[in-house]
C-alpha cells in the first residue's frame, strides 16, 4: 500500500542544517498565520452573506447594537451560531480526517472509513423512529453514543491489541455496510422517520443554536487536545510498526486515542449537522502539501483550513440560490466528488 508517509533517513542522507530546520519552521508558522487570516475573512463573510441580503451597517448593528429587529434576529441569533458551529465541525472533521489518515496510513481514508458517521446515523434513526427524537440538541447526545459504540466495536473487531490499520479498515467497512442496511430498513418502513431525517441526512449547518453550539463544543475541544497529544507518537506510527516501537510509541495506547478522538470529533459533528462528506479527506491532503509529513504541523493547519473550506461552502450555499439555500453537505460533495477522483487517480495513489 503506498501512502503519503515520512520516509526514513537513510545513513548517507546529512541532517538539515539547523539554519534551514528553522527558516521551515518559520515559513509554516508564517503560512498558518496566514491561514488563520483567511479563516477570520471566512466566518465575517459567513456573518455578512446569506440568503437575504443585509446591508452592512445593518449586520454590525446586529452584532453590537441587538434591538430585536428582523434583521438583527437573523445576524445575531441565526448567522453567528451558524458560524460558530461551523468553525467547531470544520475543525472536527479536517483533523479527524487528518487522523484517521495517520493511522490507518491509508492516504484516502476519511473518519467514516471506521464506521463513526455511520454508528451516529444509525442512532439518529432509532431516536427519531423508536424514543420520538425530534430536536437537534437530541440528536447529539444519541449520535454521539453510536458513534463511541460502533468505535469500541470496528476496534474489537479489528483484533483490539493485535488491530492493525488493514483490520480497522476492514472491520469499519463491514460495519458501515450493515449499519447503513439498518438505516435504509427503518426508514423504509417509516415515511414519517424518513420525512424528519432527509433535512438532517444531507448535512447543513442551517439548524444551528446556541444550544447546539454549547452542547457539541466540549466533546470537539477535548477531542482536538487528545489529537495534539498523540501528533508525536502518529509521526513514529506513519513509519510502520516496528520503527514505531523501536522509537518509543506505544501503539496500543496511540489507537485507542486515535479512535477516541475520531469518535468524540465525528460523533459529535455528525450530529450537530449530519454526515457531511469529503472535508476530512480533501483538507489533510491540501494541508500535507504545504506542511510536509510531519503530525505536529498537519493538525493545527487542518484545524484552520478545514473550516474555511466549510464555511466557504456554505457561503455560497446561500448565495448561489437565492433566496432559497443549498445545504453545505451538498457543496461539498460537488467539490469533493472530483477532487476525490483527481487523488485516486494520482500515480503515487493509484495502487493501495
Amino acid at each position: 500500500m503506498l501512502v503519503d508517509s515520512p520516509s526514513k533517513p537513510s545513513a548517507q542522507t546529512a541532517p538539515a542544517p539547523p539554519t534551514q530546520t528553522a527558516r521551515r519552521h518559520a515559513l509554516r508558522a508564517a503560512g498558518l498565520l496566514a491561514a488563520t487570516g483567511v479563516l477570520v475573512l471566512v466566518a465575517l463573510a459567513s456573518i455578512a452573506v446569506g440568503a437575504k441580503q443585509i446591508p452592512l451597517a445593518d449586520v454590525w448593528h446586529g452584532l453590537f447594537h441587538y434591538s430585536g429587529t428582523a434583521d438583527d434576529v437573523i445576524v445575531h441569533d441565526t448567522r453567528v451560531p451558524r458560524t460558530l458551529l461551523g468553525l467547531l465541525v470544520g475543525a472536527a472533521l479536517g483533523v479527524s480526517g487528518a487522523v484517521m489518515q495517520a493511522l490507518t496510513r491509508n492516504p484516502l481514508a476519511e473518519p467514516g472509513i471506521l464506521g463513526v458517521n455511520a454508528g451516529a446515523s444509525a442512532a439518529v434513526v432509532s431516536a427519531i423512529t423508536f424514543f420520538g427524537v425530534t430536536s437537534l440538541t437530541g440528536y447529539v447526545w444519541f449520535a454521539f453514543a453510536g458513534a463511541a459504540v460502533v468505535s469500541a466495536l470496528v476496534y474489537v473487531l479489528g483484533g483490539s491489541r493485535a488491530a492493525t490499520p488493514v483490520r480497522l479498515a476492514l472491520a469499519g467497512t463491514a460495519v458501515t455496510a450493515a449499519l447503513y442496511g439498518y438505516i435504509n430498513a427503518v426508514q423504509l418502513m417509516d415515511s414519517a422517520a424518513l420525512d424528519r431525517l432527509r433535512f438532517w441526512s444531507v448535512g447543513s449547518l442551517a439548524s444551528a443554536n446556541t444550544d447546539t453550539v454549547t452542547e457539541i463544543a466540549p466533546f470537539i475541544v477535548v477531542g482536538l487536545v487528545i489529537a495534539a497529544l498523540i501528533a508525536r507518537p502518529l509521526n513514529a506510527m506513519s513509519l510502520g510498526d516496528d520503527t514505531a516501537r523501536a522509537l518509543g510509541a506505544h501503539l496500543t495506547r496511540t489507537r485507542v486515542l486515535s479512535m477516541v478522538t475520531v469518535t468524540l470529533l465525528c460523533g459529535a459533528a455528525t450530529a450537530a449537522c449530519g454526515p457531511i462528506v469529503f472535508i476530512g479527506l480533501m483538507v489533510p491532503h491540501i494541508v500535507r502539501a504545504i506542511t510536509g509529513p510531519d503530525m505536529r504541523w498537519i493538525l493545527p493547519y487542518a484545524a484552520v483550513l478545514s473550516p474555511v473550506l466549510l464555511l466557504g461552502s456554505d457561503v455560497v450555499g446561500r448565495v448561489i440560490t437565492r433566496p432559497a439555500e443549498l445545504q453545505v453537505g451538498i457543496v461539498t460533495a460537488l467539490i469533493g466528488g472530483p477532487v476525490f477522483i483527481f487523488l485516486v487517480r494520482r500515480k503515487r495513489m493509484a495502487q493501495l
